[in-house]
């Protein structure tokens, strides 16, 4: 709760006279009658630390008001046991707690001072309306004084600035995902065999995961044998693994909902061929090149640029990219950036610039590093026997005061290494 406290504290006092209404996510139906499975908004559970459903969290003024779902003993039959109004206020400390149907009614008295409101709009049309006529209900009540509707303002910034650098706590949390991913990244790597079904290692590692103490899988799962690991984002995971082609799996588990993200590439069977080696050893070099680039002071875009010019290096070694294609450069194999910050969420809040300028990195950053090298089967103008080949390779650092740490060397990704393993 302490660490709550002082983030609010925080907030609060950097922007006097202005009110953050923070509500939870919208439940969504997944099918029928049944609901996703509810997770509670990273910003709204970074101030308070509240977790259910239906819920709204309103800071003003140096205090916290919380709406919350009242206890019902008959939903609670079905649902499972509610915080309710009591045990909402003993959790989170909030000064005031209220039950979430009464937002709508009590929010124009609440925010009659206000000179300004941070909440985000878009995410539900029918809460952006009555939040809007709340607005309206506030400058009529003020009359000819009012000077239009209190300015409405997007809190991301705000808060992605706080998100981004971690504290001691919060690395922790980090840390110990990036433990328990790493883990399992090295089972699943071990285990993985010709003839299994890309969903077979998705649940395997989600297995692994939430036995040792992760509550949800940070993002979906991406097994992607073979070609199909030169789609960024595949998720159909439904196809049979076969011998001679690698595996992609992109994976990570929640703790305390912070996540880790990791990727590794390695053969389905014992040993990578000579042209998938080439490949591997080139992402592997590019990305190490890139992890000794982070440390305090460093522009985050340079170290894409580095990753990018040994990747591009690699290209013309190679010869993959005969002269009347040399238009597309190197976003013919590696469309994506390299790194993306780390925390709450898997691609997480903060800029990547400060007043038109990349960002440079601060100690209690965390990040990604994951360089990646992609042929396609359509590709005819490569060699056939590079087509058709993803591999990325992807760790999580935290900057520190003299350099970096890489958080998830518990799963190997020298290709001796992982051979050895496959054996």
């Amino acid at each position: 709760m302490e660490e709550f406290l002082v983030r609010r504290k925080a907030l609060m006092q950097a922007n006097p006279g202005a009110a953050f209404l923070i509500p939870s996510p919208v439940l969504s139906i997944r099918n029928g009658d049944v609901y996703h499975l509810f997770r509670q908004d990273s910003d709204l559970y970074y101030l308070t630390g509240f977790q259910e459903a239906e819920s709204c969290a309103l800071l003003l003024e140096g205090r916290l008001v919380l709406f919350v779902m009242p206890s019902d003993p008959l939903k609670e039959l079905w649902e499972g046991k509610r915080y309710g109004l009591q045990g909402a206020q003993a959790i989170s400390g909030a000064d005031a707690v209220y039950p979430i149907t009464e937002l709508r009614t009590r929010l124009a008295e609440l925010l009659k001072d206000t000179q300004r409101l941070y909440y985000r709009l878009g995410r539900d049309a029918s809460r952006d309306r009555w939040v809007i006529a709340v607005l309206q209900e506030i400058q009529q009540k003020k009359g000819r004084l009012a000077g239009g509707l209190l300015p409405v303002m997007d809190p991301s910034s705000i808060l992605g600035e706080m998100r981004l650098l971690k504290s001691p706590g919060e690395l922790e949390l980090i840390k110990k995902a990036c433990s328990i991913s790493a883990r399992a990244h090295r089972l699943v790597m071990e285990e993985v065999r010709s003839g299994m079904v890309e969903r077979e290692v998705e649940a395997r590692f989600e297995f692994l995961v939430k036995s040792q103490g992760c509550s949800r899988l940070g993002y979906p799962t991406i097994v992607a044998g073979g070609s199909r690991a030169t789609c960024l984002h595949y998720h159909t995971n439904d196809q049979i693994l076969e011998d001679g082609t690698c595996l992609l799996v992109d994976a990570g588990g929640e703790f305390e909902y912070y996540t880790a993200d990791i990727t590794r590439t390695f053969p389905v069977g014992k040993n990578f061929s000579k042209v998938q080696a080439k490949l591997y050893d080139l992402v592997l070099a590019a990305q190490k090149q890139a992890i000794g680039m982070v440390a305090p002071g460093v522009p985050v875009n340079e170290i894409h640029q580095r990753a990018s010019e040994v990747l591009m290096q690699g290209v013309l070694s190679l010869d993959l990219l005969p002269a009347e294609r040399s238009e597309l450069g190197l976003k013919a194999f590696y469309p994506h950036a390299t790194s993306h910050w780390l925390g709450l969420d898997v691609h997480d809040a903060g800029m990547y610039t400060q007043e038109g300028r990349p960002r440079l990195l601060e100690a209690g950053m965390v990040l990604t590093v994951e360089p990646g090298f992609y042929t396609q089967d359509q590709d005819t103008w490569i060699a056939e026997a590079y087509r058709g080949i993803g591999i990325r390779i992807e760790d999580n650092i935290h900057v520190t005061s003299e350099g970096c740490e890489v958080l998830t060397v518990g799963v190997p990704k020298e290709r001796d290494a992982i051979e050895s393993l496959r054996h």
